[in-house]
């Protein structure tokens, strides 16, 4: 057989092979350990977005007061205005699915990436913004190679795992701290949390608290960070301003709802 025949028959085969069905057996090669399906890469390929390869999970947990600060005056977002008077202080912003350098994202999955409602309605007691727990399914939840189901019953597994130190629970006057003393007061209430394993992130107008970004396992375990959470990159300020938690405003006080979305 010539070797344009032979390339030839080896297409189709791998096309056929494309259009079996799942079986266990195919499943088992195909996914690894660690919830959400495959092992990392044996050589890291930062550029492709592939559901379930990655290396590990970056919770991301937000300093509500921070993004509200960073609202326009007419904007509008139901974890900001709230008519029942519930305050947030830190929320989760999502679960990121991360290469040890860069990150996948969009990934395409088999079915269409729809969050039902339920779901959505679900997470609001921690992730206070439908279009936000839409969002990340989408951009990050889809990577991880998990249902939506799934994926937002990790992410509050891994969000309850992680204890807020007191003095960031509900604050109502502002004040101002060092990224290295926040990572300590992390680290004394959370004792199997290393320093390497968590990190913060501050910007905007007088260096505000953005997130703190905890690395876990693929399995669920504390872990050291990837290039992605690099101190120097995320809060280079020697003091980060956390505003105090917001308070819910009257109906009245609640502007239109012009603009929910946020990135």
């Amino acid at each position: 057989m010539s070797s344009r025949r032979f390339l030839a028959a080896l297409a189709v085969v791998a096309a056929a092979a494309s259009l079996m069905p799942l079986t266990a057996s195919r499943l088992e090669a195909q996914f690894g350990p660690g919830p959400g399906g495959r092992a990392p890469y044996a050589e890291q390929a930062p550029g492709r977005n592939e559901a379930g390869r990655f290396d590990y999970y970056s919770l991301v947990m937000s300093w509500s007061p921070s993004y509200c600060a960073g609202l326009r005056r007419d904007g509008y977002d139901p974890q900001c205005h709230r008519r029942d008077g519930k305050r947030y202080s830190f929320v989760l912003h999502g679960l990121w699915p991360q290469h040890e350098r860069g990150w996948p994202e969009n990934c395409q999955t088999r079915q269409r990436p729809f969050v039902p409602q339920s779901i959505i309605d679900g997470m609001l007691d921690i992730m206070p913004s439908p279009r936000l727990v839409i969002h990340e399914y989408r951009k990050h939840g889809t990577c991880s190679g998990l249902s939506p189901e799934d994926y937002y019953k990790v992410s509050r597994q891994l969000f309850q795992k992680v204890r807020v130190p007191p003095r960031y629970e509900q604050p109502n006057q502002a004040f101002t701290v060092s990224p290295a003393e926040l990572v300590r007061d992390f680290i004394s209430v959370n004792p199997d949390l290393k320093p390497d394993q968590l990190a913060v992130a501050c910007g905007g107008p007088g260096n505000r608290l953005r997130e703190i970004r905890v690395c876990f396992s693929r399995e669920g375990s504390y872990r050291s960070c990837g290039h992605n959470e690099d101190a120097r990159r995320l809060c280079r300020a020697g003091r980060v301003f956390v505003p105090p938690v917001r308070g819910g405003q009257s109906e009245g006080d609640v502007p239109p709802r012009r603009d929910e979305r946020r990135i």
